[in-house]
């Protein structure tokens, strides 16, 4: 591995082996993991964790879907 210390490769075959893959699929575990942690906030789930908690049921979500202006809005002008 290029640019890679001699222990942090040393290193990256032991945690390999411990995980039973190579080292190739270790550091893409590991990059993984760096990139995307498990505990990561997702946007999506606490928004619905949040609407579950004030009691918001769909029929409430649909009714400030219909409500809501969808027409484009104008550009601004700056004159």
């Amino acid at each position: 591995m290029r640019n890679l210390s001699e222990e942090a490769h040393r290193a990256l075959k032991v945690s390999a082996a411990q995980h039973n893959r190579s080292a190739e699929a270790e550091m893409r575990a590991i990059l993984k993991g760096a990139v995307r942690p498990e505990g990561r906030l997702r946007l999506g789930s606490a928004l619905s964790e949040m609407s579950r908690k004030i009691g918001l049921s769909n029929a409430d979500v649909e009714a400030l879907e219909n409500g809501r202006d969808v027409r484009a809005a104008a550009p601004m002008r700056f004159e």
